[in-house]
């Protein structure tokens, strides 16, 4: 379990560093200020406030408690299974992944009321509308990972912290 804690907490540490960054110091929170080609056309620093779930769906309903509650139930349960199944160290770090992405997009919906979402990725003629952050990445990683590796489990011993 401590690999999960520290897996987690620097997802957590990294995205809430890169939002800030963003947000505070480039000022991409402030209306009007758009975007910030960073690698064009492949990155780019774009502001979404997404106040529902994944894509923005939802987004027209005041769903932030829901979504904070939802990332809570769903995290604890990550953890109870782990600590019920056990695995390999790279469900353990799944587990982490998923879980500091889902605290980090919880503590954005307390203190700004919506998740903030800012990266951007385009290519090939194809112009992606969407932007997310560093802890959908790590939730998508981490939720992957669990899926191909939850199962790793029942051909080795149960092993208590990784």
């Amino acid at each position: 379990m401590r690999l999960t804690f520290w897996a987690g907490l620097w997802v957590l540490l990294l995205d809430q560093a890169s939002k800030y960054y963003v947000v505070h110091w480039l000022g991409l929170g402030n209306p009007g200020r758009g975007k910030i080609e960073v690698f064009p056309p492949y990155l780019e620093f774009q502001m979404a406030w997404n106040r529902g779930v994944n894509f923005g769906l939802f987004s027209g309903f005041d769903m932030r408690w829901v979504l904070i509650g939802l990332a809570v139930v769903i995290s604890a349960a990550v953890l109870w299974w782990l600590r019920k199944n056990g695995g390999s160290k790279w469900v353990y770090m799944s587990a982490g992944f998923l879980i500091g992405g889902a605290i980090g997009n919880v503590v954005d919906r307390i203190f700004y009321g919506a998740v903030a979402d800012f990266l951007n990725m385009s290519c090939c003629g194809f112009n992606n509308p969407y932007s997310f952050n560093i802890a959908d990445v790590a939730i998508f990683i981490g939720a992957v990972g669990l899926a191909f590796l939850g199962e790793d489990h029942k051909s080795s011993p149960k092993k208590k912290s990784a």
